[in-house]
Order: C-alpha cells, then structure tokens, then sequence
C-alpha cells in the first residue's frame, strides 16, 4: 500500500512516515520550506520528499494521502484531493488505525515539556530492556530517529493538543487511547486554533475521558489550570508530583542549585539520586513525570533513576551548537514565555554571573499574533542582553514592548543579529537562540562569523 504523506518534514508527520515505511507501507511526502532535522532525517531513511505541492505528484499509484495539520483549504494538492474523492486521513488518525492498536500507550502532553519527557520516558523503557516503539516531535539524543516501531506492547508518544487537520478540529491527542498519561503543565497558547484557555481545558476533559479506569494520570501538584480539568471527570488513577516537599507522592531535593543533580522521593521514601548532564527545575520537573509513568509500566524507579544518568536530551533543547573563543552557541526550541523564562532561568543557575544572551525568532502563530505580550518581556529578564527578530508578518513591534526593559536591539534582518552577536559577544558568554523553526541556519552562521572574527 502506497502512502502519500503532505506536509512530511513537520516534526510529527515526518515521524508518522518513518513508523509507516517500517509497518510495510510505501512511503513518499512533500512539503515546502523543508530544514534540520526531520528534512534530514527522512533523507537519512530514504524516503521521497518532494518540493512543493503540485497534485501531478499524486499518481495512480498512491492508495492512501495522508494530510498534515499545516495543509488547508485552499493548498492545491488539498484541493485535487476533494475534487477527485481520493481516500485521505490524518496523520494522528493514521496512527491510531494502523500503529497503536494492541499497544500500551504511554502519552505525554501538556503545553511545555512534552518532547522532552517523551524522550526521557523511551529511554527508560528502553534501558529497562522493553525497546519500546515511540513517536516523538524531536529526535531524542539516545536513538537515531524520532520514531520507531519497536516490540510490543509499549509505545510512547508525543500527545499534543494542536488540531488534528484542516477537516479535524480535535486535538491530536484524542486519537491515541493512552493508559499512562502524563498532563505536564497547562497554560494558554496556540491562539490560532483556541480563543481562550478555557477552549484548550475542554480538549484535555476530552483527552482524559478516553483513559481506561486502569490507567494512570501523572500531573503537577501545583498546576491550578490541569487540577481544574481533573475536577471536572476523572475516572483513572492520579499521581502527583512536585519539586519541592508538597503532599504530591513524588517530589525531589536538589543536591545542586542548578538541578543538576538530586533525589528523588516517593512519599518518604528515597528512592535514588539523579545525577545527569542536564540542569533546570523544567527538566527536574520532566524527570519526576517520567520516572511514576514508567513505574505504571512496570519499570521499578531505582532502575529509571538509573537510566537518566546516561539520558542525552532531543535535539534543539539547549543543544550545545558550538563554542569558539569561549563563547558558547546553544540552540533551544522555546517560544512560549513560560519555555522561555525556564531555560533562561535554567542557564542562570548553572553559569552564574557569566553573561548571557538571548537570541528570539517570534515564529510560533501565537506569538506572531502578539499574545503574550508583557509575559514574554518579563520571561527575557533573565537574559543580560536580548536580540529580537522581526519578520515581516508580525503584528506588534517588538521595540515599543522592549524600550526601556529589555536592552539589545531589534532586527530585521538575520544577518545584522549576527553581526550584532558577533560584535558583542566576548569570553565567557552564553548564546540562545530561541525558535521553533530554523531561523535561516543562524547556527552556523554565528559560529562562522564568530571563527571569522577571532581565527579560531
């Protein structure tokens, strides 16, 4: 059977191919604009990735179109697809027909945090020796891959609660049927499909009716916004977590200020100690969520604590991109105010007094639509310096939110933030660059102009 997957280099559809193509099927996709890692990644598995959207692509050989949430009314392959009544699904419908049935779920959603955990989840279901299947919208550092089948019955996935397609106003997650759940966190975002929080709370009651009363909701102790959900109809098993010594059964004591290392508790008991290459309360946070859904999988949490020792995180979460002349180049994924103020927080405790600077791509539609606002001012504070992107179609200026508050400079253009970094920068600094897109490959182009500079 010949599947024909539009919009394959997303971060989730280019996962979906992987796990068709390795289910039997004949896998080609397209998309536009496509880059790092998933364009890559399926050109590394050898799957056809066409340009553009020409319907001539679609041949008599094409059984099933399987259409991405990025695709619209409008798209001319969408719109030959209708015209001619070709069979078409979506990507997480997909999943649930031909990929997930007899499997146990493991899904981890919530606003922030979900690659992460996800990625955290699979390896510890793989250190314990159950090689579980996974669908991640990352590639975790430990496998080659966002996606796999795996054996039998564990498969962990990426629940996100962005819109299924353009025919499928559902979240993503009500396809999945998970018996472990994770609900990491919940706050507003994505104000291109909700109107209001309120809207995204109603999709989470939709996603927790669909757990089985044998499984298990791991969530935050102090999330006000998830408490409210479960209060409205839960019928499974809950845990609770916190990073301090709340009444939640697992909770955690630092042995390092910056996370770095720390133990974990159930109730009174402790069980272990962390003690990894990653910092910051988030991923502490992330942690803890993994280790209890593991445990519902049977994994004993001496052996999870354990296998996050050797956890490398997914690519694009404070990956380190280079370093020269003591000037470091991270690249994170961060475009919520709240990602934002975690990892710039995360970084403070670690580096101390070193300078840090904050690189933004306001890409997401959310804060293209000018949302957050005086959120996302207060979430830069913890940068020493900060430069902004303003691409062409942003709604709000970012100069007027920042003058006064934020110190660094407004661009419009890629290469003067460059040239800008590259004028500042001395070292012993710290670098982000913050986007959820790839930001015309200002990694490497920092890390070139800076060698350029100082003839490393």
């Amino acid at each position: 059977m010949h599947v024909h997957i539009l919009g394959i280099a997303g971060t989730f559809m280019a996962g979906v191919a992987l796990l068709a193509r390795e289910a039997g099927f004949r896998v080609s996709g397209c998309d536009q604009g496509v880059y790092p890692p998933m364009s890559t990644q399926l050109e590394a598995q050898g799957i056809e990735l066409i340009e553009g959207y020409d319907p001539a692509q679609l041949d008599a050989s094409v059984d099933l179109v399987i259409v991405g949430n990025a695709l619209s009314r409008g798209n001319p392959l969408v719109e030959h697809v209708l015209e001619h009544q070709l069979p078409f699904t979506s990507g997480p419908a997909f999943v649930h027909d031909h990929i997930l049935p007899g499997r146990w779920v493991l899904a981890v959603a919530g606003t922030h945090g979900k690659t992460t955990t996800s990625s955290m989840l699979a390896w510890i279901l793989e250190q314990a020796g159950f090689s579980p299947g996974f669908l991640i919208g990352g590639i975790p550092g430990n496998f080659s891959t966002s996606a796999r089948l795996g054996q039998a019955p564990f498969f962990v996935i990426e629940a996100d609660e962005y819109d299924t397609a353009f025919f499928d106003k559902r979240s993503k997650f009500v396809h999945y049927s998970p018996r472990s759940v994770v609900l990491n966190n919940l706050e507003f975002d994505h104000a291109d499909i909700f109107d209001d929080l309120e809207a995204i709370k109603r999709q989470f009651e939709h996603f927790v009716r669909i757990i089985p009363s044998s499984g298990l909701i791991v969530s935050p102790a102090e999330d006000k916004n998830l408490a409210h959900v479960l209060s409205r109809g839960c019928w499974s098993r809950e845990e609770k977590f916190s990073l301090g010594q709340s009444k939640a059964q697992w909770w955690k004591q630092d042995l390092r200020e910056d996370a770095s290392a720390f133990q974990v508790f159930f109730g009174d008991r402790c069980l272990g100690t962390v003690n990894w290459s990653l910092f910051g309360q988030h991923n502490a946070h992330n942690a803890l969520a993994a280790i209890a859904a593991a445990r519902h999988a049977g994994v004993p949490p001496e052996v999870a604590i354990e296998a996050l020792g050797s956890f490398i995180n997914a690519r694009r979460r404070m990956e380190l991109r280079g370093e020269v002349a003591g000037i470091r180049i991270y690249d994170d994924f961060a475009h919520h105010p709240t990602a934002i103020a975690t990892t710039l927080s995360g970084l403070r405790k670690r580096v101390g007094k070193a300078r840090i600077i904050a690189v933004l791509e306001p890409r997401s539609n959310t804060m293209r639509m000018g949302v957050h606002g005086e959120a996302l001012v207060e979430s830069l504070v913890g940068a020493d310096r900060v430069y902004c992107y303003r691409p062409k179609d942003l709604t709000w200026n970012p100069e007027e939110l920042f003058s006064g508050r934020v110190q660094g400079g407004v661009f419009d253009q890629v290469q003067d933030i460059v040239e800008a970094v590259v004028e500042t920068a001395s070292e012993g600094d710290h670098v982000v660059v913050m986007s959820n897109g790839g930001f015309e490959n200002i990694h490497p182009r920092l890390l070139d102009a800076l060698e350029m500079k100082h003839g490393a």
